[in-house]
């Protein structure tokens, strides 16, 4: 079984995504905002060997994108994504050697890394089941929209594995803190929405007619915003985990003299002295 999509975006040089053509999901762009759909409604929305090495080498694609500035990812039929596909992925892994699967195991981790290191704000339209690798998508996302009908579950203990999957103990912790966190990876039970709220997991829970284009509009909102600057606060809050106050002290201190050289900053300037709302483009 193939663990590579072999997609172009792992060979070409393409920067405008507005017309990939997904191959395991559907995307679109309008408006700067990318919207990714995890679509296998009939399932719940489950992962693939496939689809995760798609995943994996789209958000690495938009490191270099310039016409994506934000990115929703969200699934159809009412659900999020209920982790990797049973039949498709579980089974398989029974049977491969440690060589084999650490090899997934490692992709599956990349995709993670992808969300992260990419300099787009990703915001997560959760609805439904969000469940193992589907809660680890949210949890790598920036900003999480959701339902209060929602439920998270980090279950890998479910199906006789460690709570440490895709970063879960590095990330987890870190949004809900260490004691909310090792419940869940402990029990892999669920997280409703209102609970998860009230837990700092979610950042607004919102009806199901209103969640896409509530997350959808909060993305165009950041997209036409100071999105050099937003990518750099994006790297700094990921960077400063390891850091030292005074070296973060630091790492801040030279981002923003960068981020007071680019065009935004001067035009929000000009737009003060204007008494005008600013325009920005992103340089």
């Amino acid at each position: 079984m193939s663990m590579d999509s072999g997609h172009p975006l792992t060979r070409g040089n393409d920067r405008l995504l507005a017309n990939y053509k997904a191959s395991h999901f559907r995307w679109s762009v309008t408006d700067r905002v990318a919207t990714l759909t995890l679509d296998r409604p009939e399932k719940k929305n489950p992962l693939t060997f496939e689809s995760y090495a798609e995943l994996r080498d789209l958000f690495r694609a938009l490191q270099h994108a310039s016409d994506v500035k934000a990115v929703v990812i969200t699934g159809s039929g009412g659900n999020f994504c209920s982790g990797g596909d049973v039949h498709e992925i579980i089974g398989p892994l029974t049977k491969l050697d440690m060589p084999g699967l650490l090899t997934f195991t490692r992709m599956t981790g990349d995709v993670v890394k992808a969300m992260r290191a990419c300099p787009q704000p990703v915001v997560a339209a959760i609805d439904g089941i969000c469940a193992g690798a589907g809660s680890l998508l949210a949890l790598a996302s920036d900003i999480r929209f959701a339902t209060a009908r929602s439920k998270t579950a980090f279950l890998f203990v479910k199906v006789g594995l460690a709570g440490a999957d895709m970063g879960a103990c590095a990330l987890l912790p870190r949004v809900i803190g260490q004691g909310r966190a090792s419940e869940l990876l402990y029990t892999g039970r669920s997280l409703g929405g209102e609970e998860a709220l009230a837990w700092g997991f979610l950042n607004r829970v919102c009806t199901p007619e209103d969640l896409l284009s509530q997350a959808q509009t909060f993305a165009r909102e950041l997209a036409h915003g100071p999105t050099f600057a937003h990518a750099m606060t994006k790297k700094c809050l990921h960077q400063e985990w390891d850091m030292g106050i005074d070296e973060a002290i630091e790492a801040e201190a030279q981002a923003q003299a960068i981020c007071m050289q680019t065009r935004d900053f001067h035009r929000a300037y000009e737009a003060f002295v204007a008494k005008t709302r600013p325009v920005f483009e992103g340089d």
